[in-house]
């Protein structure tokens, strides 16, 4: 373990003069890399999830503010992600981020997940309810429904025959893929969207295809299937998503909102999928807000 004062804060995305704690934790099989700002344990801490073929950096800008605001504030790289482990054998994402609040000692966690972070956020909930404080769900999947929407399932159909093919190019070809369903979105081409934030989302997903290749297939993950669910979960939950995303994720979205006692719902305009990247300033301030009222 380490720790980085202002000299580390551009590369670990916090303020000048906040400490980053640095380290990894023991899984089975494996092990999980986690940074850590901001105040002591006492109360809950905020931990973010981040977004499948994606890692804890897409949470750059929000990590840097949470800690500067005095939460502590944690991220960190899902198994087969980043700097954690590749898969190797089954595992169950919501275990391995018990082990991780064990480990830090953190009884209660508001849990902030876009994507697939969010998916586990969920499941977490439902399979250790005590340790949950509170969700805010970012441009949600849910365990337990499967994709329908036509863009998606022909991006998915792609990405499979792209690994099927095995040639050069292949692995271009899936994160190609990728950034369509996930960064563009299906209701407008790749010219219209940032190229800087498409660039970054890409140089994430190449970075964790070539580290992590090889766990593809390695494992399944043991999911709670939380979609037929969702009415058990009595925290303060906070639903954000893109008025560009697919219609997916919006049906996801509405589906936590009516189950869900008291869930609150802010549509992100102009964004896809990466709402809090694409749309920052809103963003940023409905999870404020949400934060702000929560009963500490």
């Amino acid at each position: 373990m380490t720790t980085q004062g202002i000299a580390g804060h551009q590369e670990s995305g916090a303020w000048p003069g906040t400490e980053v704690e640095n380290g990894t934790i023991p899984i089975e099989n494996g092990e999980l890399f986690y940074e850590a700002a901001g105040t002591g344990p006492e109360g809950p801490s905020v931990v973010l999830l981040h977004g499948g073929m994606l890692d804890q950096r897409m949470w750059d800008e929000q990590f840097a503010w949470l800690a500067h605001s005095g939460l502590r504030t944690v991220r960190y790289d899902a198994r087969g992600h980043g700097l954690s482990s590749t898969v190797d054998g089954d595992y169950a994402n919501h275990e391995d981020l018990r082990e991780l609040l064990d480990h830090l000692g953190i009884a209660d966690a508001i849990l902030v997940g876009l994507s697939h972070g969010a998916r586990v956020a969920l499941d977490m909930a439902l399979a250790h309810p005590d340790r949950v404080f509170a969700l805010a769900l970012a441009s949600p999947g849910i365990s337990g429904r499967a994709f329908t929407d036509p863009f998606v399932l022909e991006h998915i159909k792609e990405q499979v025959a792209a690994v099927e093919a095995a040639e050069e190019d292949s692995a271009e070809r899936y994160i190609e893929h990728f950034l369509r369903m996930w960064v563009d979105g299906p209701h407008r081409e790749p010219s219209a969207v940032d190229p800087v934030l498409r660039e970054r989302m890409r140089a994430s997903a190449d970075a964790n295809v070539v580290v992590h290749a090889g766990g593809m297939g390695a494992g399944m993950p043991i999911e709670v299937g939380a979609y037929e669910r969702l009415a058990e979960i009595r925290v303060p939950t906070l639903v954000l998503d893109g008025d560009l995303d697919c219609s997916d994720i919006s049906a996801n979205a509405h589906a936590i909102t009516l189950a869900v006692p008291g869930a609150q719902r802010v549509r992100i305009p102009g964004a896809a999928h990466m709402v809090n990247l694409e749309n920052t300033p809103h963003f940023d301030h409905a999870l404020h807000a949400f934060l702000s009222g929560l009963p500490y």
